[in-house]
C-alpha cells in the first residue's frame, strides 16, 4: 500500500476519533434521557440496616449488648481487633436518585453501651419519603358513590323473588351443615 493511502487512512481515522470525541461532549438532556432508555435495567441495590432518628433516640448509656441488637439490629461491621465497636452502614443505590450513604458506631465497655456517633439519621417518615418514587399528579379513582349513584343502582336491581319457604328463618342465622360431603369421589 503506498504511502499517501496510509497517511489518507490515518486521518480518516483520526477524523472519526475526533468527531467520536466531540460528540460525546454534545450529549443534552434530550440524548441522556435516550441513552438511559436504552440501557439494561440496573438492579436497586440496599445494604446494612436503616436506622432512624427515633432509634437513636432510643440509645440509653448502659445497655446491654443484646438490647443493642434487638433496637438496631445486627451489626454490618463487628471486627475482631474492636471488640467493643459495632459499626453500622446503610448504602442504597438507585437508577436515578443519588446514592445515600449513612454510617452509625456504638461503643462499648464493661457496663454496656458507652457512646454513639455518625451521621444526623433521617426520621422514619423522613426515610420512607427519600426512596419512595411518587408520581407526580397520581390519578386517584374516586372510592365513593354519590347518593344519586346509589338510587340508580337500587332501582336497576330486580326485585327478589317470593320464596317457597314462608317461615322467618333468615339464611344468614341458619346453622352451618353437620357434615360437609367429601372432596375427593371414594372411587379412584
Amino acid at each position: 500500500m503506498p504511502e499517501f493511502v496510509r497517511s489518507g487512512v490515518r486521518m480518516a481515522a483520526l477524523l472519526v476519533l475526533g468527531a467520536s470525541v466531540a460528540a460525546c461532549g454534545s450529549f443534552n438532556e434530550a440524548s441522556r434521557k435516550f441513552a438511559s432508555a436504552i440501557t439494561p435495567y440496573k438492579v436497586e441495590v440496599v445494604q446494612g440496616n436503616v436506622i432512624t432518628k427515633e432509634q437513636v433516640d432510643a440509645l440509653q448509656k448502659g445497655m446491654s449488648r443484646q438490647q443493642v441488637k434487638d433496637l438496631l439490629g445486627t451489626p454490618l461491621l463487628a471486627s475482631v481487633f474492636h471488640a467493643n465497636r459495632w459499626d453500622y452502614v446503610f448504602t442504597i443505590k438507585r437508577k436515578g436518585v443519588p446514592e445515600q450513604e449513612r454510617r452509625f458506631t456504638v461503643y462499648f465497655n464493661d457496663t454496656g453501651l458507652e457512646r454513639f456517633e455518625g451521621d444526623e439519621m433521617p426520621s422514619e417518615q423522613e426515610f420512607v419519603a427519600s426512596v419512595t418514587t411518587s408520581i407526580k399528579n397520581p390519578k386517584v379513582p374516586r372510592l365513593e358513590a354519590t347518593p344519586e349513584e346509589l338510587a340508580k343502582y337500587k332501582a336497576e336491581q330486580p326485585a327478589p323473588a317470593p320464596s317457597a319457604d314462608t317461615s322467618s328463618s333468615d339464611v344468614s342465622t341458619a346453622a352451618p351443615p353437620a357434615n360437609y360431603p367429601p372432596l375427593e369421589s371414594p372411587q379412584r
